[in-house]
């Protein structure tokens, strides 16, 4: 009986195995017919051929073509997936061998990709569940980890030189679909006991590499940390992606059985067998067409507007203000040219700008900006980053236990940029770890055994808060900054940004603030709707509004919104006033710009080279005029740099005088907060505070009107460009200026520079009249000494440094009047002996 029993058993065991081949050849039959369709519109006859011309041996198919020609082997397909991509991949094979019979045998196996919609098999690692075992799913979420690509054996070729026979073994584990019996243990003998030689030029080897993805943090529910999964790549799929990115993945979900102590355990490892990645945050170029050529031709050549100061203009429309950083974020954009000596040696195109300045004054606003306009851009924090997480950091495999090299944040922006939010938290020896690349573009590794060099030519935006918290006006900018000068003479351009109290500016800042809060993009719901299912937003590994995007044209100007732009100025002579150039045509053209290299012209030379030689006699004469930074050679380089970025925003192939003009003025602003006023010789202009004034071709140092400066400049720079102009005044000849009192239109109390000191000696000396003048009250010498001693007295009485104006009258009023009180108070301040501000008398 018991051998009648096992006797049936074989007999429908055998009978199970032919149904389930005859099954298999059915289904492969039908893939088969799916890949010739020649008949019809030939789209994949035409990829087999295309992926035999590439020498690839993976076909992508498109599940939505599949489920309209079989949708019974769709729905087999997305639940029973390993059986269904066996049969898929022969029928590729066979198909592949009626194509080439040649080609066919290059490659020990074909494999099948998917793409396309997978309705509720779209998940994320926290959606996918035990439910989802054996299906094909596709997961999205971020790359946080990746293994070294590794080589994995498939068949080995052993001699054996006794019997001049040659042995073949084939390998499979887990994470092969058709797997089959097979040993991990490598043959050294053959049956007969004699040893045997690998023939590794025969033996068959694959990539194989492991990659861990989370997922994305905004799409975790609120309080709960973010889920992982692991992948498995083999063959063409490693190496296409890299931590930081976000990717879907196309796979088997599949769980891998684990053995402790020679028995199977309960609880499985999870893995999805990759057979598909598409990079959802890949770095592409923009996609140009000979209409956007065209317009950027026109852009560049109209004579209307300046391409580069309408570029700047449009630089972050959501910050008001900041006319300078603007210029100097467009010129890291755009970038210089670098150059390779004969020798090897490398001079930096990479522009590097550092923004310092009070809270709350769009820094790091700024800094986002920059990170969503540039193709390439890696953003991170002071306190959030070490010096081996900016430049690279030797780490052992947990596999292996080998050391590696992992990249930072600069040499994973290779040719882009590096936003470093609140620089000044990083310690002294994190912010000295990245000193070579800032200047070098490199990063050089000599630890554990390991030397290298990596590239990491990228530009640094960073920003960073004073010593104090805030600025403090009454300390040296390099007080204030509190950095070394070898980690800031390698910056390009220092910015001092300030919160200052003006009434108009503050209004001006709260009406834009306050029209970006009341914007709402078109189509914007009044809720949002709740997700239902994987929480996925697109439910397609394919964008399907790209190719719209695609097929729109560029425009070169934003269209118009009040709430975005505010209200238009009705300018006629100026109708680009309010037109901002919109990011897409921007991209486009910083993208083609970078690609130009201007050369230096002769007259453009000399005037660097002067404007050189200028700051360096100011560095060195001792003058305590207030810098941002020191002036090396790098500050020479740096006006090379800052020039040619304006020559390519103009698209120009030279660099002309007006660059280098522009440089000047960049520098001069980033350094001393002032700029640059050109007359022509002998032309009257009218200054800041609307008088009539005589001007030659010197450089005056102008305000708000001549730099371009908005009207909300402040009070201190105002001064700077009056006393400028006042030092530039002829001492002899000419129409005096007189001074506005308080009251007056345009009367300015931070001025304080006498006529004496313009000409470089003391004020008592160099005084025109014996005295100062106020509302044609001329006080003397004698009776501005007993006004001093009455001053001084009452300093000495109060222990203090500033004192209401009140104090100081009433002290005077029994000797002095308050039309000689206000005379003396202000030869004073032409000598420089007190300020007056705000109601308040300052001894300095």
């Amino acid at each position: 009986v018991g051998a009648k029993r096992l006797r049936e058993l074989l007999e429908s065991s055998c009978l199970m195995a032919v149904d389930v081949d005859r099954d298999l050849q059915r289904i492969q039959r039908e893939y088969i017919d799916f890949l010739d369709d020649e008949a019809e519109q030939g789209i994949y006859r035409e990829k087999v051929r295309e992926m035999i011309r590439k020498g690839g041996n993976r076909l992508i198919v498109n599940i939505n073509d599949l489920r309209r020609k079989l949708p019974k082997r769709t729905a087999c397909l997305l639940n029973e997936a390993i059986d269904e991509v066996v049969a898929f991949q022969r029928a590729l094979r066979e198909s592949v061998a009626s194509a080439d019979a040649v080609y066919v045998k290059q490659f020990e196996e074909f494999y099948i990709g998917f793409e396309g919609s997978f309705g509720n098999k779209h998940v994320t690692p926290r959606t996918l569940t035990s439910g989802f075992l054996g299906n094909l799913v596709c997961v999205e979420g971020i790359v946080t980890k990746a293994s070294l690509v590794r080589p994995k054996v498939v068949k080995s070729v052993h001699y054996c030189p006794a019997t001049k026979k040659t042995v073949e073994r084939r390998y499979s584990d887990m994470t092969t679909l058709n797997a089959f019996p097979s040993t991990s243990a490598y043959p050294t003998k053959d049956d007969a006991g004699n040893p045997l030689e690998t023939e590794y030029g025969l033996s068959v080897y694959k990539d194989h590499q492991t990659l861990s993805i989370q997922e994305m943090p905004e799409k975790s529910p609120a309080g709960q940390l973010p889920r992982s999964v692991d992948v498995i790549l083999d063959g063409d799929l490693v190496d296409k992606c890299k931590p930081g990115d976000r990717i879907q993945v196309i796979g088997i979900y599949r769980c891998l059985p684990s053995k402790k102590n020679s028995y199977t355990s309960c609880s499985f490892r999870t893995v999805v067998l990759a057979d598909n990645i598409s990079v959802l945050t890949k770095e592409a170029s923009p996609l140009l067409t000979a209409e956007d050529v065209q317009k950027m031709k026109q852009f560049r050549a109209t004579k209307k507007f300046d391409s580069f100061e309408m570029m700047a203009k449009s630089l972050a429309p959501s910050i008001h203000g900041h006319e300078w950083v603007k210029r100097a974020v467009l010129c890291l954009l755009l970038g210089g040219t670098e150059k390779i000596l004969e020798n090897g040696t490398r001079l930096r195109g990479d522009i590097n700008v550092l923004l310092i300045g009070d809270p709350s004054t769009a820094k790091s606003q700024m800094l986002r900006y920059v990170l969503y306009t540039a193709p390439r851009a890696i953003t991170t924090t002071g306190r959030g980053s070490s010096g081996v997480g900016l430049t690279a950091a030797v780490t052992t495999d947990r596999e292996t236990g080998d050391r590696s090299l992992e990249a930072g944040a600069m040499v994973l922006a290779d040719r882009g940029v590096v936003c470093i939010d609140e620089f000044d938290k990083m310690t002294d020896i994190d912010r000295t770890a990245i000193h070579e690349v800032m200047e070098q573009g490199r990063v050089t590794i000599a630890k554990a055994g390991i030397h290298a060099k990596l590239n990491a030519r990228c530009s640094v935006l960073a920003a960073a808060n004073p010593v104090y918290g805030r600025y403090d006006e009454f300390k040296p900018p390099m007080d204030n900054i509190g950095m070394q000068d070898s980690l800031l003479s390698r910056f390009d351009l220092i910015f001092i940004v300030l919160d200052e109290m003006d009434p108009d500016h503050d209004r001006a800042i709260s009406d834009h603030v306050l029209r970006m809060h009341r914007y709402r993009a078109g189509g914007e719901q009044d809720g949002e709707a709740m997700q239902i299912g994987g929480g996925s937003d697109l439910l397609s590994t394919a964008d399907i509004d790209a190719e719209v995007r695609a097929d729109e044209e560029t425009h070169i100007f934003e269209k118009h919104n009040a709430l975005l732009h505010g209200k238009k100025t009705r300018d006629r002579k100026d109708k680009f006033k309010d037109k901002l150039v919109s990011m897409v045509f921007m991209k486009k053209y910083i993208h083609v710009a970078r690609l130009l290299k201007p050369s230096l012209t002769r007259e453009s030379c000399d005037m660097i080279a002067a404007e050189y030689a200028k700051l360096r006699t100011q560095d060195t004469s001792g003058t305590d005029r207030a810098k941002t930074q020191p002036v090396t050679a790098r500050t020479l380089e740096t006006m090379i740099r800052l020039s040619t970025a304006h020559a390519k925003g103009r698209m120009s192939k030279t660099v002309d005088e007006s660059d280098a003009q522009f440089a000047i003025d960049m520098i001069n602003y980033a350094y001393f907060k002032k700029v640059s006023v050109r007359q022509k010789k002998g032309r009257r202009a009218i200054g800041d505070d609307g008088e009539v004034e005589s001007q030659d071709d010197s450089d005056h140092d102008g305000g708000d009107d001549g730099s371009g400066e908005t009207p909300s400049q402040t009070r201190s720079q105002r001064w700077e460009a009056r006393s400028q102009r006042q030092r530039s005044e002829p001492s002899s000849g000419g129409k005096k200026r007189s001074r506005r009192q308080p009251g007056d239109d345009g009367y300015d109390p931070y001025q304080f520079d006498s006529e004496g000191e313009r000409d470089g000696g003391s004020p008592a000396k160099r005084r025109p009249d014996p005295g100062k003048e106020s509302d044609g009250v001329v006080i003397e010498d004698e009776r501005l000494a007993q006004f001093r001693s009455v001053i001084l007295r009452l300093f000495s009485s109060e222990h203090a440094q500033s004192i209401p104006l009140q104090q100081v009258q009433q002290a005077a009023e029994a000797d002095f009047t308050e039309t000689e009180t206000e005379a003396a108070l202000q030869a004073m301040q032409h000598a420089n002996q007190v300020m007056v501000a705000d109601g308040t008398v300052f001894l300095i």
